[in-house]
């Protein structure tokens, strides 16, 4: 019987506990057009398709008290058209070539991609360059998207009470620093987004010198630097402003908030402040993480939802690669009967039992091949390799050295680490915690009665 893929994972997992694999160096290659493109390709001619992707410094962190959700309406817009290519014929043209494209907007950056064939690779290039100068900005479909993004945020957040949990607990931890809005935006905020803030907005960041092209596949290096040079080097660049490196004060206490949101059940976060990448004590966070949350293996999920039976589903969240230094996340919703203070209890005591416990060379050593092999294993998917590079190099740091020195600093945490870091970070008056306290819902009858207003005749 021919081993499945699951399997084939399993085993090289177990083999590494014995036989630690080996990470690849990264041989990637950077161009720099002169207009400040910056073009970054990684070859992999394991399978005929590449991705390609354009990663553009902007996001929610960029934006103007007043203006949040601008950066996400402007990556909706993106698909509105240009005179070369009207409203549609973007996606259209993809699909008709066997593609697949995308978008993403984050705190840090807006993200475009499509994954072709190896020989529609120059569908990208003209595409993408296309609608970087070109784009159609029409006030009527303005108006039209800003009511889509309104609605995505109504499904997505307003009336899911989990997003709101996480929207509150950023709300909360950061008071300074622009990681306390969503990059949805807030609604009173949307409302009052103007034609000009979008216009503005795009001529000011899709240019070249604020963008990364990112190509990984079955492409030719010789042949893709004249085109992207051809496609794109005509394009100027824009006056640019070095973005601002805000810096949240530190915490002086525990900060708590309760939302009353209709919902079936209590649910709850949990946030600390910790470093980003750029900082040592990430590597040490990032084993914590799989110690911690990663999984039903994991000492939270053990506890929370199969031993003391508290919540339906837990687990943590730590996000490295952030500009700026950013939350480490716990949460769990609770099971019918159960509260968010027994939660907070357990969470509370394998925090501390972490501070004051050296862990085991097994569960140690378990932990720091799991993340190495999840991020071997990320090497398999070209769209993966893609990600990774942007996110880094939108983000400032750069990609070949963080991406080569990984596994080796993975490796070197230690048990004194893991204690030392819990000890730094996890503390009480450096956390935000957010409770969800679950309201019945009215039925829609009553509610307009009670509302009163008159029908129209």
């Amino acid at each position: 019987m021919k081993p499945t893929k699951t399997f084939k994972r399993l085993l090289i997992v177990v083999l590494m506990l014995l036989f630690p694999l080996t990470a690849q160096a990264i041989d990637s290659r950077v161009v720099m057009l002169d207009n400040g493109l910056k073009l970054i390709m990684l070859e992999d001619h394991k399978s005929p398709v590449v991705t390609f992707q354009i990663w553009y410094k902007v996001g929610a962190v960029d934006e103007n008290s007043g203006t949040t959700g601008l950066t996400h309406l402007v990556e909706h817009m993106m698909f509105k058209g240009t005179k070369k290519y009207p409203k549609g014929e973007f996606s259209r043209i993809v699909a008709r070539n066997g593609g697949m494209e995308n978008a993403f907007t984050s705190k840090e950056y807006t993200a475009y991609f499509e994954k072709f064939a190896s020989d529609r690779l120059e569908l990208s290039l003209e595409l993408e360059s296309d609608r970087m100068q070109n784009l159609i900005l029409d006030p009527k479909e303005f108006a039209l998207e800003l009511d889509v993004v309104k609605e995505e945020r109504r499904s997505s957040t307003d009336d899911d009470p989990t997003s709101v949990v996480f929207e509150e607990l950023y709300g909360a931890a950061f008071k300074v620093h622009p990681y306390h809005s969503p990059v949805i935006g807030w609604m009173t905020e949307l409302d009052s987004l103007r034609y000009d803030d979008l216009v503005e907005h795009y001529k000011k960041y899709y240019a070249p010198n604020n963008a990364v092209v990112v190509v990984v596949g079955d492409f030719d290096p010789g042949w893709l630097i004249p085109k992207v040079k051809e496609y794109f080097g005509g394009i100027p660049a824009a006056t640019l402003s070095k973005r601002r490196n805000l810096v949240e004060p530190e915490q002086l206490g525990e900060r708590r908030i309760k939302v009353n949101k209709p919902a079936q059940l209590p649910f709850a976060a949990i946030g600390y402040h910790v470093p980003n990448l750029t900082h040592p004590d990430a590597y040490a966070l990032e084993v914590i993480n799989n110690i911690l949350s990663a999984g039903r293996s994991s000492r939270l999920y053990q506890e929370l939802v199969y031993k003391q039976q508290i919540a339906l589903y837990a687990g943590g969240y730590y996000n490295r690669i952030k500009a700026s230094p950013d939350l480490f996340i716990f949460y769990g919703n609770l099971r019918p009967g159960k509260t968010a203070q027994e939660l907070e209890t357990v969470v509370y005591a394998q925090l501390e039992e972490l501070k004051t416990k050296p862990i085991s060379d097994e569960e140690l050593q378990k932990a720091k091949n799991q993340v190495e092999a999840a991020f071997i294993f990320g090497q398999d998917s070209i769209f993966y390799q893609a990600m990774k590079i942007g996110q880094l190099e939108t983000i400032g740091v750069d990609h070949k050295l963080y991406l080569d020195q990984f596994v080796s600093r993975i490796r070197g945490v230690t048990k004194q680490d893991i204690m030392r870091v819990a000890q730094d970070y996890f503390t009480a008056r450096n956390r935000t915690v957010v409770t969800l306290i679950p309201e019945k819902k009215e039925p829609a009858s009553a509610a307009k009665k009670e509302e009163g207003v008159p029908h129209a005749k």
